[in-house]
């Protein structure tokens, strides 16, 4: 049998005191580096704000001429209250009124025309208030039999795709994102009883996508579903 020398052990022991300063190191990474991070973002996104909204902000409001500092995340609230006034006068009849006025004007102009639709359409999408959000999050058979996918249930397969789809069945429209970037995808059109729905949220299920498996939900779902396996298991 072979026996460990002095030096290797000699070794080990010297290691030890640099190994928990090393693990204690990368446990505070992990703590601090999303903290500082998240504050990094936010004070740059707010310096970013400040400097597009404040040049139009006139002199005497500006709140660095009365208590000589200047404040950041003041163009960040002028903003959000500019952005909600407006959106308020555009719910009223007047506000309306112009909007069709503008958008009426717009139309006349062929390249503004085409950048301000465009530039509409997205925001529409990604900012409207209706049922353009993910219901809920399911699991489908994907790219075949045998292999599951996360996917996101959308809405009903309608008009011209559900008449043309085969079957008389329910069609469900899905969106099947990538990792770990679920920006892109494909749009999927299922039957609703391959459709297999999750009980975490789409926050969840975004995480797990985004995380490539490795951050998984837990919660009363995952622990139903523990449990049943056990009760299942001789």
């Amino acid at each position: 049998m072979t026996g460990h020398s002095p030096d290797d052990h000699d070794h080990r022991k010297r290691r030890g005191p640099l190994g928990s300063l090393r693990a204690s190191f990368l446990t505070g990474l992990v703590v601090i580096a999303p903290i500082g991070l998240t504050v990094w973002l936010i004070w740059s996104v707010a310096g970013w704000v400040d400097g597009w909204v404040l040049p139009f902000v006139p002199g005497r409001f500006r709140p660095e001429n009365y208590i000589g500092i200047n404040l950041r995340g003041v163009g960040v609230i002028i903003f959000l209250v500019f952005t909600v006034i407006v959106g308020w006068l555009a719910k009223g009849l007047i506000g309306r009124s112009l909007l069709r006025w503008g958008e009426g004007l717009v139309d006349r102009m062929p390249v503004v025309r085409s950048i301000y639709n465009g530039l509409k359409q997205i925001a529409e999408t990604v900012f409207a208030q209706t049922d353009t959000s993910f219901d809920k999050a399911c699991m489908i058979e994907y790219p075949r039999r045998g292999l599951w996918a996360i996917a996101f249930i959308s809405t009903d397969a309608k008009g011209e795709i559900a008449a043309r789809l085969p079957g008389d069945g329910r069609k469900v429209t899905v969106f099947l994102p990538t990792t770990p970037n679920p920006t892109s995808g494909f749009l999927l059109f299922v039957d609703a009883e391959d459709v297999h729905e999750l009980d975490m949220t789409v926050e969840d299920a975004a995480k797990l996508v985004i995380s490539a498996g490795l951050v998984y939900p837990g919660g009363k779902g995952a622990a139903q579903l523990k449990v049943g396996h056990s009760a299942d298991t001789p």
